[in-house]
């Protein structure tokens, strides 16, 4: 299966495994998950974590699209309702989790991710 994805853990998944896990220690996962439980296997989570691409929440993703434009700061947070800190704020991460240089970069590589 790879890492898990926000998109798997924003879902109904549960568990990641490895394929190699055994026959006890899965029905104790299958077990956790049942009981509103997640479980995500170590070695896993540890790629995930490391691996750093992370896609934008939605709340800063409404930020950014109206940033491509090259809109100040103010005017992206009255065209998404948000105050000017907050867009501020949503665009640092937009910037941030993609490793792009600037806002307009961070646009372009959420787009070509197919996270907005």
């Amino acid at each position: 299966m790879g890492r898990p994805s926000e998109a798997d853990l924003a879902t109904a998944v549960r568990g990641c495994v490895l394929k190699a896990v055994s026959a006890q220690r899965l029905a104790w996962i299958l077990r956790a998950g049942h009981a509103g439980n997640r479980y995500v296997e170590p070695v896993l989570a540890a790629g995930t974590i490391s691996a750093g691409d992370s896609q934008p929440t939605a709340r800063e993703a409404e930020a950014p699209p109206s940033a491509a434009d090259g809109a100040p700061v103010a005017e992206s947070a009255e065209r998404a309702a948000l105050s000017p800190g907050t867009v501020r704020n949503h665009l640092s991460s937009a910037v941030t989790k993609p490793g792009a240089e600037n806002r307009h970069a961070a646009v372009r590589l959420t787009r070509e991710r197919g996270w907005v």
